[in-house]
């Protein structure tokens, strides 16, 4: 099983990287695919894969993304209150189908799942995109990874029940190891990038990478706890020794706005 999930996140990581070097489009079609298939993984969870209300979530997200193709990001808003009038609309034409959980998974999906992981694309589209959205992977595969050797080799007090394998000392392995690989990485930026920060950039990046740690170690708790309500293991299958993509994506969808955010407020 270990073997499994190791060869497994090679893999991603080193397609992850490639889409990273190469921007553009490419980075855009896998935040699309990502998200179409977090969005359909979700609705599964709540049985509303195959729902009215499910085939508007869909269509929402491809919405979304067109936006972003033809850098229509001023229409969001207008985007955001169509979404939920079209969703709502569908709740009052169904009734008494559907309760109000059910719209509002689906309208959790499309921000949750098809929003947040176009910051991926996003992050990388700024200037020096190339160079930052780096700290996304740093924020959560590193910290992931921290948080995985530390709470293995030393962890003994048990963090929350949501994951019964974390425990506080990885937790802290994760947070440690993430500013550390964050605080290395800047010594790599260009010139150019590190001027652009406000703040001396070797004390931005420990800092980025510190909180965006923590961030992605809530954002995976997140994900537990609605497995967990809904009471199933995994969200897919799609990849091997890991589940669906929502499982492998759960801390990004919350580092990748972060890093983008943060560094409009370290860049001013």
């Amino acid at each position: 099983m270990f073997a499994k999930r190791l060869i497994s996140a090679v893999v991603l990581l080193a397609a992850m990287a490639v889409v990273f070097v190469m921007g553009g489009y490419s980075l855009l079609g896998l935040c699309v695919i990502a998200a179409l298939v977090g969005t359909y993984e979700l609705l599964r969870a709540g049985h509303m894969e195959q729902s009215v209300p499910g085939y508007i979530s869909y269509v929402s997200v491809i919405g979304f993304y067109l936006l972003l193709f033809f850098g229509r990001g001023n229409m969001v808003e207008g985007w955001i209150a169509a979404v939920v009038v079209l969703m709502l609309a569908a709740y009052v034409v169904t009734y008494p189908k559907y309760v109000i959980h059910d719209i509002s998974l689906c309208l959790l999906a499309v921000v949750y799942v098809g929003v947040l992981v176009s910051y991926l694309y996003q992050v990388r589209c700024l200037e020096y995109g190339n160079w930052f959205v780096w700290l996304i992977l740093i924020g959560a595969s590193g910290s992931d990874t921290f948080a995985y050797l530390v709470g293995r080799l030393f962890g003994k007090h048990h963090f929350s029940e949501l994951s019964p394998n974390k425990t506080v000392e990885g937790c802290i392995g994760g947070v440690a190891g993430a500013v550390v690989l964050a605080g290395i990485y800047s010594f790599f930026l260009p010139e150019g990038a590190s001027r652009m920060f406000d703040w001396n950039v070797h004390a931005a990046f420990p800092l980025i990478g510190m909180v965006c740690s923590v961030v992605s170690q809530i954002g995976d708790l997140a994900a537990s706890a609605i497995k967990r309500n809904v009471k199933i293991k995994d969200y897919g299958d799609l990849i091997p020794g890991h589940g669906g993509v929502l499982d492998r994506i759960d801390s990004i969808l919350f580092v990748a706005p972060l890093v983008y955010y943060l560094l409009y407020w370290f860049i001013g």
